[in-house]
């Protein structure tokens, strides 16, 4: 805590308190010098009208002599005057009108998880997501090895885990989603909203596609389990050369590289992921997509069922979902960590990951990945931390949770390095090919290279049955949450249509999302993804959480969103979290959006065609959802009245909010409302 203001905090506590009870006095009639309102029944009600708005917000500074003065009688108009009254931002009256019990909830109606413990899995399930098993171990190799873990938590302490706090304390105090969350931190800022919606509909249509991938691999898999059973000599369908897909002139298997280029030969797994499951020389990438592949249609729409189920009831059902989606990937990754470090040539894989390269951390673009690398893990700016925990009891300590979820999160991270780089330095061995030659970045890595390594273990349909199950729980969660995260801004911002009718809004959301998924699920869909990936979601995604920082730090500020804090926990948070929130954050996020645009070629390096379009397309893909920002700020600024100081002002100032207590034990009846609607208890 700030030692420096707690004498001026304490001061204008007391005040307060003061003022409170003064209020409280002219409501019931024992304020003396009050004749004139005993007098006229009209005037008495004028006199009684003293409101937090009219003590300047309820944070204020007043001397002894004001109050004596202000306690001893009235105005001629029958309302209490108080003069020399000198205003302090932001309001510090929220932790005094509720000190005697923090057993708050927000909004009474509204449902919350029914265990603890279910809230945390949904946090972990979302952050822990496919790009745990594949982006992470291919950056730290990439980046440093071992000594990219020096800037990997430079950047998680000082960047990542103050705007993941950040998030999980905004839902929780102010009980509602992404859009209606803004009237009460910067009314102009709404448009925010508006793009994270529309970028979880981006994530939708390409996640659930990858999931669908995974699915379809599950299937193939189980299908050859249950054959191989009856009896059949059979194995998993990208164990050998000799299938329809396979190009005879190209595919060796991985037994037989022995060094040989891989630009030059494929691999069984390679061949299988491009022209038995994408069939991808049936189009012409971007420029000709092709028809629709069946099978994964059939995939992808699975998919959307399972994540309609888990969402349809809200918390109700996705925290009973989350038991099976969050635990099971542990389960599976602590088996197939067993299983990769007891293979031949693991010890060298391992040493490629961990190896420290020193003289890494003076190059610039580690410092950048290690901060997008945390970026992306923890998963700030969807939407789906505000949402999730807008369903918390409001004195949940969520800074104890922001602290658990994360360390798991980046713990997971670094495990599953072990698990992918134990088995390329099995593969490294068998093929006689250095690891840097393996292909390990993005979706090849366990389509590809993971799944070559599979076939080749001993009791490898259950290994492929294992690995490809674990993907799937780990895509759904995160996809739940992305979801979760629109459904629930929108079903708070529109009640009547939309959040009474959560199941018709749910089915009609995931079937639209669908249909505008199935180009994905085209010939020359898997382009399609990378550009969603890349132009729909990263990209905009960084603007997104940059304005969102800046909204709550600056324009809302942090003094007053850490009264917001101490109101839920009980703990104002500490120097470490203001000065990162006020500038560290907003630095963090500002340099990686920077970067992101100047350093990169944004374009996916593996597209199978280029035309001259694909800018145009991937830039109106970015400018489709961040538009919504500068848009919605002018609308705000035509449709209020006033100046255009006045406007400006009604742009940026919250509308003031008080959680309401919800038990009938920590509220008398005689309580005081202002005109924002907030109670507050007469025992004060």
């Amino acid at each position: 805590m700030d030692k420096s203001n707690d004498g001026e905090r304490g001061s204008r506590v007391d005040v307060t308190i003061a003022s409170v009870q003064s209020a409280q006095k002219v409501q019931s009639g024992e304020m003396e010098g009050s004749n004139a309102s005993n007098k006229n029944k009209n005037k008495g009600e004028k006199g009684a009208d003293v409101s937090l708005q009219d003590m300047g917000g309820g944070n204020m500074d007043l001397d002894e002599d004001s109050i004596a003065q202000a306690t001893s009688g009235s105005g001629s108009d029958g309302k209490v005057v108080i003069p020399n009254l000198k205003l302090s931002p932001p309001p510090s009256y929220k932790a005094v009108v509720y000190s005697a019990s923090r057993e708050l909830l927000a909004d009474e109606g509204r449902e919350s998880w029914d265990k603890k413990i279910e809230f945390l899995l949904a946090v972990i399930g979302f952050a822990v997501d496919l790009g745990n098993v594949w982006r992470f171990p291919y950056v730290c190799y990439d980046n440093g090895g071992g000594a990219f873990l020096v800037p990997y938590f430079i950047m998680l302490i000082f960047g990542g885990l103050p705007l993941f706090y950040m998030e999980l304390c905004l839902g929780q105090y102010h009980r509602c989603g992404c859009l209606s969350l803004w009237k009460r931190i910067c009314p102009m800022l709404k448009g925010v909203g508006y793009a994270i919606c529309v970028i979880d509909i981006y994530v939708g249509m390409f996640y659930n596609t990858i999931i669908g991938w995974a699915l379809y691999y599950f299937v193939a898999s189980c299908h050859s389990a249950l054959l191989y059973v009856s009896g059949h000599n059979v194995s998993l369908p990208w164990t050998s050369c000799n299938n329809p897909w396979n190009n005879i002139s190209t595919c060796v298997d991985v037994m037989q590289t022995q060094g040989r280029n891989t630009t030059v030969v494929t691999s069984p797994a390679q061949e299988y992921f491009q022209y038995g499951v994408l069939e991808t020389q049936k189009s012409n990438g971007l420029a000709d997509l092709g028809e629709v592949k069946s099978e994964l249609a059939l995939s992808v729409l699975a998919v959307f069922v399972l994540v309609y189920f888990a969402l349809w009831k809200g918390v109700k059902s996705s925290g009973k979902m989350v038991w099976v989606t969050a635990i099971a990937p542990y389960v599976i990754l602590f088996c197939l960590l067993i299983r990769g470090v007891t293979l031949d040539g693991a010890s060298t894989g391992i040493h490629y990951y961990l190896f420290p390269k020193w003289e890494k951390l003076l190059e610039r673009k580690v410092w950048i990945s290690a901060a997008t690398q945390v970026f992306f893990s923890l998963g700030p700016g969807f939407g789906t931390l505000l949402a999730l925990s807008s369903y918390n009891k409001f004195n949940n300590n969520c800074y104890k949770d922001a602290i658990i979820t994360s360390s798991i999160n980046c713990m997971t991270s670094f495990i599953a390095g072990f698990v992918i780089f134990s088995v390329l330095g099995y593969m490294s061995k068998i093929q006689n090919l250095p690891i840097d030659e393996m292909g390990m970045e993005g979706e090849g890595l366990i389509f590809v290279v993971y799944s070559d390594a599979i076939a080749t273990m001993p009791g490898s349909f259950f290994w492929a049955i294992l690995f490809f199950f674990m993907l799937i729980t780990l895509g759904l969660d995160s996809t739940f949450g992305g979801l979760e995260a629109m459904i629930t801004g929108l079903c708070d911002e529109y009640p009547k249509l939309l959040g009474r009718r959560r199941e018709i809004f749910v089915a009609v959301l995931l079937g639209g999302i669908y249909l505008c998924a199935l180009p994905t699920c085209t010939y020359g869909g898997k382009d399609l993804v990378a550009m969603l990936n890349s132009f729909g979601s990263t990209t905009p995604l960084l603007l997104v959480v940059f304005v969102e920082a800046v909204g709550v730090c600056w324009f809302y500020g942090v003094s007053r969103f850490c009264d917001d804090v101490e109101l839920m926990i009980g703990k104002r948070p500490g120097i470490f979290w203001r000065t990162c929130w006020q500038y560290i954050s907003p630095v963090f996020l500002f340099v990686i959006l920077i970067f992101s645009v100047v350093d990169e070629d944004p374009l996916p390096p593996d597209l199978i065609s280029k035309p001259e379009w694909v800018y145009s397309l991937g830039y109106t893909l970015t400018m489709s959802s961040v538009w919504t920002i500068p848009a919605y700020a002018i609308y705000k600024f035509l449709s209020s009245s006033g100046t255009p100081k006045e406007r400006l002002q009604k742009m940026i100032v919250p509308e003031e909010f008080l959680p309401r207590s919800s038990s009938k034990n920590i509220r008398p009846s005689g309580e005081l409302k202002s005109s924002g609607g907030c109670h507050i208890p007469a025992d004060l």
